[in-house]
């Protein structure tokens, strides 16, 4: 691969390893090198522009994130000519799921590139997503649109974007079994319990109760998290009924 031959004159060492990483992550040369910085820019580094306003990734997110919607959206579209606007909808959701696009952003180890203040081990799954959609949109602004379109088909669809398998992946399992019990016209409540575990970081534990009968508890980090967890195993110990109806 041919690189610019001033490219290392004129930068730090430590811009010409950002470029070689990011060339690796993309697949093709940058041409603006500052954009990609802010792609991975934490708003606790407290870096300011030449107009003193805060830069972070999070501006990039927002583009990426609808770059991103955009392109799935297309390729659905096209591939799907039968399916409805609802259906279509579903469809893109699956793909660019919170969990889909954190898996995404960790296979490329985008959170090595991530400059901040807080130590890289404290922050949650969520940054391997919210950097993967900042990327996209500093492809956008650095190449155009061709440029993303090619990216997200290499990294999103041709790897992962099977139809068949996403028709039976399940986004939510809480928002299912809310859907079964509406329909059923059946009770439910979340309630967090009292948890005496030992634990060193703080776990949230929550049941799930159907019609006032405790059908599933489940603990972790995060009450939604907690919330999901429970759904699941509500989900598969009532699978039978709730696919039949």
């Amino acid at each position: 691969m041919n690189f610019p031959s001033n490219l290392f004159n004129s930068h730090s060492k430590e811009d010409g390893n950002f470029f070689l990483g990011v060339t690796k992550i993309l697949g093709f040369k940058p041409k603006n090198l500052k954009i990609y910085k802010k792609a991975f820019l934490h708003r606790s580094a407290n870096k300011k522009d030449e107009d003193g306003n805060p830069m972070s990734y999070e501006r990039l997110e927002f583009l990426g994130d609808s770059m991103l919607g955009t392109i799935i959206s297309k390729h659905l579209y096209n591939e799907v000519p039968l399916g409805d606007e609802g259906y279509l909808t579903k469809m893109r959701s699956k793909v660019v799921s919170r969990e889909h696009l954190n898996e995404l952003g960790k296979d490329l180890n985008l959170i090595k590139f991530v400059e901040s203040r807080i130590p890289k081990s404290h922050f949650g799954d969520n940054i391997h997503g919210n950097v993967f959609e900042a990327v996209v949109g500093a492809i956008y602004l650095d190449r155009g649109y061709k440029y993303c379109e090619k990216f997200i088909s290499k990294r999103v669809i041709e790897p992962y974007v099977d139809i068949e398998q996403l028709e039976g992946r399940v986004i939510s399992y809480k928002s299912l079994v809310i859907e079964w019990c509406q329909k059923q016209k059946k009770t439910f409540a979340y309630t967090v319990y009292e948890d005496t575990g030992n634990d060193s970081l703080k776990h949230f534990a929550v049941k799930l109760s159907i019609n006032k009968q405790v059908v599933a508890k489940a603990r972790a980090t995060s009450k939604k998290k907690a919330e999901e967890l429970a759904s699941k195993r509500a989900y598969f110990a009532l699978q039978d009924k709730i696919q039949k109806s």
